[in-house]
């Protein structure tokens, strides 16, 4: 099957579908699940478990050294964004080096 043809019968199906038509439709329905509320003490040892410094990590999130001492300190609690990344970083410590995040000299 050409793509030209591929593409055009998916736009049918689409169009079908939004007309109601929903026979042969496979549906899946996810959940996201909610974000996670790490704090002080916890994003330290997020950030230990990496064997990173406060200035790398910062780096790592895309945020300032100070902000993460805020986070580590309990002054300051990470916002959606970053609770999401922290949770694939405890929960899949090697990602930093699956996808290259930081070079290491």
């Amino acid at each position: 099957m050409s793509i030209f043809d591929s593409v055009s019968k998916s736009l049918n199906e689409a169009i079908d579908y939004e007309r109601g038509n929903t026979n042969g439709v496979r549906k899946r329905v996810v959940t996201v699940m909610p974000v996670p509320q790490y704090k002080g003490i916890e994003i330290k040892r997020i950030r230990e478990e990496l064997k990173i410094t406060q200035a790398n990590f910062a780096e790592l999130m895309g945020v300032s050294v100070k902000t993460v001492e805020a986070w580590e300190n309990g002054r300051n609690i990470p916002q959606g964004p970053a609770q999401r990344m922290l949770d694939l970083l405890k929960n899949e410590s090697d990602i930093v080096d699956k996808y290259v995040v930081l070079s290491k000299k």
